[in-house]
């Protein structure tokens, strides 16, 4: 590919070129902890996302639950999009995936201000839940947010979230407001398979132990060693 740059200022802009990339590599790593996470975004589950299905209750505008969820990385830190609570700080959104993926963290940016959440529980695999039922139900894992600008990378328990399609945030609580408001979420993690693929299939798949390490469970089902 060298033919399509100059040959007299090649190596000069490769000099400059490493040079620049040493110093961005120290400011990044004293100053701006939001490009921390860059180098984990081959992890980032955005074209697997359903978004026309994903359900947003008690949002004040229709739709903004969609929209900062379909925020592309490069745009995780505008803030002409923002998911704000409507009747009080609760809000609750189901993100359905277009096949089954293992979630690895939750991306979130929210504010410095007391409207940005505090309490995030994740629930799994229900697409019928409303605030009556999580607010009665056991989450699956409940997370701490903090009151920040920056880019949080919020891991999950990994074990947990191994087989996830429908991923529902109960956002609980917030840092003193009346309404919650939340500019950026999004998902790193594994895309596994499309949904609804017959059992059988991934049975015969996995039956030679040279192509997978497989467990055959009592049930029949599969289980695949953490390699």
């Amino acid at each position: 590919m060298s033919h399509h740059h100059s040959h007299t200022s090649s190596n000069h802009a490769l000099e400059n070129h490493e040079d620049h990339h040493h110093d961005d590599h120290d400011h990044d790593h004293d100053h701006d902890h939001s490009s921390d996470i860059q180098p984990a975004l081959q992890s980032l589950l955005y074209k697997q996302i359903d978004f026309p299905g994903i359900v947003t209750l008690n949002e004040s505008v229709v739709g903004n639950g969609m929209r900062i969820v379909k925020k592309p990385w490069d745009n995780r830190m505008s803030v002409q999009t923002c998911l704000t609570s409507d009747a009080d700080e609760q809000i609750l959104m189901t993100v359905p995936f277009s096949g089954t993926v293992k979630l690895h963290s939750i991306l979130i940016r929210t504010s410095l201000s007391p409207s940005a959440p505090r309490t995030l529980k994740l629930f799994l695999n229900r697409e019928d839940l409303d605030f009556d039922a999580v607010s009665s139900m056991t989450p699956v894992q409940t997370l701490s947010l903090a009151q920040t600008a920056d880019v949080q990378d919020v891991p999950v328990k990994r074990a947990l979230f191994g087989n996830t399609y429908f991923l529902t945030m109960f956002f609980e609580d917030n840092y003193g407001e009346e309404t919650t408001g939340v500019y950026y979420v999004g998902f790193r993690g594994e895309w596994l398979r499309l949904n609804r693929e017959p059992v059988e299939v991934l049975y015969e798949r996995a039956a030679n132990p040279r192509d997978h390490k497989a467990i055959v469970g009592t049930g029949g089902l599969v289980e695949y060693e953490e390699l």
